[in-house]
């Protein structure tokens, strides 16, 4: 068994209790991105991947709003400005921190965060956080380049399966 989480969802064996699993099923759903410009080489890629993502999964450009904003420490307030407005079933906000690059990497990364917790539980709305956090420039193109194999794929595929789950509670 590998980390993180497979594409096969399925109720756990064994379990008499009603349970709730989401699908990948994109159809029908309105997804919000926030993309930070700052390393965009690697955000774009990230963003990139998403939306293949959820096109793959059924979704249509057009139920497809990207935003982009100068770096990590912006995508709170416009996330929050979109969770806000009630137009989308799910959030994904996309970018990269690489520490040394500021000094202040891990605060960055605690404090936006944090936010995106925040948004998405003041407006009961999924908001899927992968602003990458890496010591190495290596690191981040690791988890950035690579089409599916990304976190930027990933999470575009929690987003549709998390709003999947939310609108079944």
């Amino acid at each position: 068994m590998g980390k993180g989480i497979g594409t096969a969802i399925e109720p756990i064996g064994g379990i008499g209790a009603r349970q709730v699993v989401g699908a990948l099923d994109a159809s029908g759903m309105r997804f919000g991105m926030v993309v930070a410009r700052f390393n965009d080489e690697l955000t774009s890629a990230l963003a990139t991947s998403a939306y293949q993502c959820l096109i793959k999964y059924g979704a249509t450009p057009v139920t497809i709003d990207l935003v982009r904003v100068p770096g990590a420490y912006e995508i709170p307030v416009v996330a929050e400005k979109m969770a806000a407005s009630g137009r989308f079933d799910a959030l994904i906000v996309l970018g990269v921190v690489v520490e040394g690059e500021t000094q202040h990497a891990q605060m960055i990364i605690d404090t936006t965060g944090q936010s995106v917790l925040d948004i998405a539980s003041r407006h009961r709305v999924p908001v899927i956080n992968e602003i990458v956090g890496v010591r190495t420039w290596a690191q981040a193109e690791a988890r950035c380049l690579g089409g599916e194999n990304t976190r930027g794929w990933y999470a575009a595929e929690a987003a549709i399966e998390t709003a999947r789950v939310y609108k079944q509670l």
